[in-house]
């Protein structure tokens, strides 16, 4: 059903990504798909990488490590952006076609006040992709 599973990922906060890469990791298993590890940098350092050649290759790294901790196929892909706290959800959906993902898996939050004046990335990428989403809280 299955065979293209894309995963955005904050390599700033991996540890609060577990649950998302679980579930991940098990839809993949359960599917026999391939997961793309998805991140968006800029061109200015950061506390991850000082370039997007490094932010590239750290992406890739993080890939290759959830592979053989998981045992499925994974791979790194990523995006350079001005403002990703603003073109994030876009970029995500952009992405996700053009990898030919067929579903996303994303951590998302509890819903906030402000949630309800401004839309969620979730919220944004599962109203915007035409292909499965699930929303990992």
């Amino acid at each position: 059903m299955y065979r293209k599973i894309m995963v955005p990922v904050d390599l700033t906060h991996i540890d609060r990504l577990e649950k998302a890469l679980s579930t991940a990791a098990d839809l993949a298993k359960h599917y026999g798909a391939e997961i793309c590890f998805f991140g968006v940098g800029t061109n200015t350092p950061s506390p991850i990488a000082h370039n997007p050649a490094e932010y590239d290759r750290k992406m890739a790294a993080f890939a290759e490590e959830q592979g053989k901790k998981t045992g499925i196929s994974c791979s790194g892909m990523t995006r350079i952006s001005h403002d990703p706290a603003i073109d994030l959800s876009e970029i995500i959906v952009d992405a996700a076609t053009e990898a030919r993902a067929d579903m996303i898996v994303m951590a998302s939050h509890v819903p906030g006040i402000a949630d309800h004046i401004f839309a969620s990335h979730g919220g944004y990428v599962a109203s915007h992709w035409d292909h499965s989403v699930f929303l990992v809280r």
